[in-house]
């Protein structure tokens, strides 16, 4: 699983942080951020908490293109 946040929506509330630190921070510029390249399957429930607890839509799971695209 891999998440992103929008910062362009983000307001920088800190909830994703706090339901799930293992794979959001608060960054320099005072907005959310993922910093955990592919979610290991036992933070997948949290990080998705996180994803749904975020009070603006900005946290969206980002499908793997590389598989869509492989030549068969």
């Amino acid at each position: 699983m891999k998440l992103e946040v929008n910062q362009d929506v983000c307001i920088g509330c800190g909830a994703c942080q706090a339901i799930c630190p293992e794979v959001f921070e608060i960054g320099d510029e005072g907005y959310a951020q993922v910093y955990v390249e592919n979610i290991d399957e036992d933070l997948e429930e949290s990080a998705t908490d996180a994803k749904e607890g975020c009070p603006v839509n900005a946290i969206s799971e980002v499908k793997d293109t590389d598989e869509d695209n492989k030549e068969e």
